[in-house]
């Protein structure tokens, strides 16, 4: 079965945890000595004398404020599907755990609460979805208990958020009326909403097909060089990673990065077996003709399709540390199996979270900001711009200290 990453988001005591936790209850993704652990903590109980909340809410502090705090991941499965979820908080000072869970998703679906409607932090997390590329988008107005499943109210809120979908370029949207507290149309459809005539939220779970994410371009990393040097194995040089985009078959022309360097693919092996062809997400080992001097983060292209290589380029972070950012701080950017030493030359703006707009930079950028900043390094990068390949077009920077990951960016 295939897996479906999807990242849940919503203001607060929209009933994000409610919800995961009713797809989980609902789905018999939970075992007994959970459940019992879960009716012995419950305060907030529904009509099965359980609060759902407690499934996710896994930090103590969680529990005791009733509040999403940390990215917290859940694993459950159907017939149909695998699924991981990631429930992020909707608090502004934690946009920082939301852009790292939508990062790795497929599709986020954002919780409304209908007697509130679309706010400011609704349009916050439709525009971290359009930022981060994320072509798919579940609207859940949850709630809709305490509204006697008025379908006005319904209608009013799909018409506003389809408003400012539009502008932020959200084309494939779909709606839901639920309530996560009494389980309408999340696992099954309710006899409440008889006016709906659209699945409940699990089946589009279920059902949902992904758009093929296309990464241009075929991209090899060298994790580790394996030179034996036995008598055996004298001569054998081989080149261990996981192909990160496209595929590579034996003979393909490649171009050996950042050097620069043309040669041939002489074998591939794959499970300690040689193979034709290997392609992305697989770990293997490459070999080629040339005698050439490759160390742990070389790139290996298809010389058909190469990427950037540069000493300067733009991105757009995230920043993720207390210590604030400012023009000339000096970093360590992790690029895959690459790292570089780096200093942020400029920043250029940064991006408001709620309007998009770009707004003048005075001062520094703080947690949980967004910015346009240029990045030089050490020496050349490898990359590809995000919206053409997501997995060369993203990185980390790491402050060469602690060794705290402090911003992730989006290269453009």
């Amino acid at each position: 079965m295939d897996i479906l990453r999807f990242i849940t988001a919503g203001s607060v005591d929209d009933g994000k945890s409610t919800l995961i936790g009713r797809l989980l209850y609902d789905s018999k993704s939970i075992l007994q000595d959970q459940l019992e652990v879960l009716e012995k903590h419950s305060k907030n109980k529904n009509e099965d004398g359980v609060d759902l909340a407690l499934l996710t809410d896994g930090l103590r502090a969680e529990r005791e404020q009733g509040i999403t705090i940390d990215v917290a991941y859940r694993y459950f499965s159907t017939s149909k599907r695998k699924f991981i979820i990631a429930d992020a908080p909707g608090h502004v000072q934690y946009t920082r755990n939301m852009i790292t869970g939508a990062s790795n998703s497929d599709l986020m679906v954002i919780l409304i609460d209908a007697r509130k409607g679309v706010i400011e932090q609704t349009r916050r997390h439709s525009i971290i979805a359009s930022l981060l590329q994320l072509k798919k988008v579940a609207v859940a107005i949850n709630k809709m208990d305490m509204v006697d499943y008025s379908e006005d109210v319904f209608e009013t809120i799909k018409a506003d958020y389809s408003k400012m979908a539009e502008g932020l370029g959200l084309n494939d949207v779909t709606y839901f009326p639920i309530s996560a507290l009494k389980g309408d149309n999340i696992v099954s459809l309710s006899s409440t909403t008889g006016w709906y005539q659209g699945s409940s939220l699990l089946d589009y779970l279920e059902e949902v097909q992904l758009d093929e994410v296309h990464n241009s371009g075929s991209r090899f990393q060298v994790q580790y060089v394996i030179r034996p040097q036995t008598e055996e194995l004298h001569d054998y040089r081989g080149y261990a990673g996981q192909i990160i985009s496209g595929s590579f078959q034996k003979g393909d022309k490649i171009a050996i990065l950042p050097a620069g360097i043309i040669t041939e693919i002489s074998s591939i092996e794959v499970n300690g077996t040689e193979v034709q062809e290997t392609s992305e997400g697989q770990p293997a080992v490459i070999q080629i003709k040339e005698d050439i001097d490759i160390s742990r983060g070389d790139l290996f292209a298809s010389a058909e399709e190469l990427p950037s290589v540069e000493k300067e380029v733009e991105v757009l972070l995230c920043w993720l540390d207390h210590k604030s950012l400012q023009p000339g701080n000096k970093y360590l950017i992790q690029h895959h199996s690459r790292q570089l030493r780096a200093v942020v030359k400029q920043v250029d703006y940064k991006i408001n979270v709620n309007t998009l707009e770009q707004e003048t930079v005075e001062g520094e950028i703080k947690l949980n900001e967004i910015a346009k900043v240029v990045i030089k390094t050490a020496q050349p990068l490898v990359f590809d711009d995000f919206i053409s390949n997501k997995k060369t077009g993203s990185a980390i920077l790491v402050d060469e200290t602690s060794n705290a990951t402090v911003a992730a960016c989006i290269i453009q």
